[in-house]
């Protein structure tokens, strides 16, 4: 699918992986409607990037906030093309931990957001997509989700992060192989170590020895570098129902 001209929703587009998806998005010729808790950082880069960005002020656990972003990119921008989930969330918590055990509310509340709402918008992306005309080959849309490599090797702490995107990935087959039938197609990727704001808190030393971890190359990955990958994912239709790991060839130890 070519970019210019389509109209793109990314969730948690307002910093980080979602913000690079955002600016190669727009930088490339689509509209996009970036949904994200943030209304500051959201209006700031929609006001930035101009007229073909809207802000969609919505939480992906509110379901009615979630379509409410997909009808303003109908109302604003005609269509939908591209939807990229990239909100998330990974607070660390042992099973048994020195004040007990493992807080339930807390792991519900990243099941929520990152499986619920992935499928959420998934569900939504895809029901408008199915209204739009298709291609030449047949092609009405593209959703990309998010997982992590946590869903392959999860660390220690990580329980409900990796369960939630091992969730993720779990999905993303199943949910290709039922829409292949209406020309959407749906992929996930899976990030290793990236400099965003869930590392923003460390200090430059630690960041510098946790790029380290990475065969080649040894740094953190950037999230332009994530982006990269969203658009070659939406350019090449033979892209469709795969997980794929971008991670420098890290393989997570257990902490």
């Amino acid at each position: 699918m070519e970019i210019s001209g389509r109209t793109a929703l990314v969730t948690g587009g307002a910093s980080g992986l979602g913000e690079a998806t955002v600016r190669l998005l727009h930088g490339e010729g689509a509209n996009v409607v970036v949904l994200d808790v943030n209304r500051e950082l959201g209006e700031a880069l929609c006001r930035e990037l101009g007229d073909r960005a809207a802000f969609a002020p919505a939480d992906v656990t509110n379901t009615e906030e979630v379509e409410g972003a997909f009808r303003m990119a109908l109302d604003r921008f005609g269509g939908l093309h591209i939807a990229v989930n990239c909100a998330g969330v990974g607070p660390p918590m042992k099973v048994v931990g020195k004040e007990g055990p493992h807080d339930l509310e807390r792991f519900l509340q990243v099941i929520q957001v990152n499986l619920i709402g992935t499928f959420d918008v998934t569900r939504w992306a895809a029901y408008y997509m199915t209204k739009n005309e298709p291609s030449a080959e047949g092609e009405r849309g593209v959703i990309i989700n998010t997982a992590s490599i946590a869903a392959f090797e999860g660390q220690i702490g990580q329980a409900a992060y990796a369960a939630s995107k091992a969730g993720v990935v779990g999905m993303t087959l199943p949910i290709a192989r039922e829409l292949a039938r209406s020309g959407i197609r749906v992929c996930t990727i899976a990030p290793g170590l990236f400099d965003t704001p869930l590392l923003a808190s460390l200090p430059p030393q630690v960041k510098e020895e946790l790029g380290k971890q990475v065969p080649f190359p040894p740094r953190l990955g950037r999230p332009q570098e994530f982006a990269l990958l969203v658009g070659q994912i939406v350019r090449n239709p033979m892209l469709n129902g795969v997980t794929l790991r971008l991670d420098g060839a890290l393989r997570m130890p257990p902490r």
